[in-house]
């Protein structure tokens, strides 16, 4: 990360303004910046995009009022996702925030409510890091969610917003788009690009990558022709173009290999295989060991192994 970007993302505030009314909050996940972002937009009703983990919910909140806001004035939360890493910290940021409504996709409505469910698959996964790494995950109450039909409109943070359903990384994934101001909040869809190197990342967890709906929905952003992409994993971006058609390139090189040569039947095999295809290709892009390591934080090689291993067994193709 070079030392000027590093010195805004880890500032004692930890925002930094994107475009005008978009202030930018820093997690500091873990300790490190540059990894999950949330955006607030600062108009009339101001609006925070992604919640982020229930363990960084004090630093969001710091963030709203080191961009001069009470958390209490915000009046929508827009989620792209349930992914505990974008909404996990929904149910106790809404304890400060009294008036906010929840936007999210309709299949993930019913999670963000009980989210008992999700809490008990993801502790099989993480086990005695669970809490550690996304906090106490509280209930949403279910009179405060809105279910956002695809291309229904949000008036949001004095915007107009429109929330589009684009699966592949996950089912139930919503981009927002403000078309005025040309800017797309992409959540995961437009994959994970970290400060310091210009490697574009298909994040591919299980149980629902789907490479040919993400490819529907990557032309569906493609189509927007939004002059900055506003990524959760991190930081905004102003080349859509050439950011869409490396992450196109990479979703469609990983799938090739993965029903070509690839070792599908031992998973150490293929995650090893995986990462060093990936760390390739962050050194290419002038990534040295902290974009390694950041981009490994931000999305695992073996949850990515095994969101690609599921949908080849699910194809009939591994």
């Amino acid at each position: 990360m070079d030392d000027e970007r590093r010195g805004t993302v880890a500032s004692e505030a930890a925002v930094h303004e994107e475009a005008p009314g978009v202030v930018r909050i820093d997690h500091g996940w873990l300790g490190t910046p540059g990894l999950i972002a949330s955006y607030l937009l600062t108009g009339d009703e101001p609006a925070l995009v992604e919640a982020g983990p229930a363990s960084t919910a004090d630093a969001v909140l710091a963030g709203i009022r080191a961009a001069g806001h009470d958390p209490a004035d915000v009046r929508h939360v827009l989620l792209t996702h349930i992914h505990l890493d974008h909404a996990a910290g929904t149910g106790a940021l809404l304890r400060h925030m009294p008036r906010a409504r929840v936007v999210v996709h309709p299949a993930g409505a019913a999670h963000l409510a009980d989210p008992a469910r999700l809490v008990a698959s993801a502790t099989r996964i993480y086990g005695g890091r669970m809490h550690e790494l996304w906090g106490d995950v509280l209930p949403v109450p279910a009179h405060r969610i809105d279910i956002a039909a695809d291309g229904e409109e949000v008036r949001a943070g004095g915007r107009r917003i429109a929330a589009l359903h684009t699966p592949g990384h996950a089912g139930h994934h919503l981009a927002f788009h403000d078309a005025t101001a040309g800017l797309a909040f992409t959540g995961d869809v437009a994959g994970v690009r970290l400060p310091g190197c210009a490697y574009v990342r298909p994040p591919t967890p299980p149980p629902e990558f789907d490479p040919s709906l993400w490819r529907t929905s990557i032309g569906r952003l493609r189509a927007l022709n939004a002059d900055r992409l506003l990524l959760t994993h991190f930081g905004a971006f102003d080349d859509p173009a050439r950011h869409l058609d490396e992450l196109q390139r990479r979703l469609d090189e990983w799938m090739s290999w993965a029903r070509g040569e690839a070792p599908v039947g031992d998973r150490a095999a293929f995650v090893a295989a995986l990462r060093e295809r990936g760390d390739a290709g962050i050194r290419a892009a002038g990534g040295g060991p902290a974009q390694l390591e950041g981009y490994e934080m931000a999305v695992p090689y073996g949850m990515m192994a095994d969101g690609i291993l599921r949908w080849l067994s699910r194809a009939g193709q591994g």
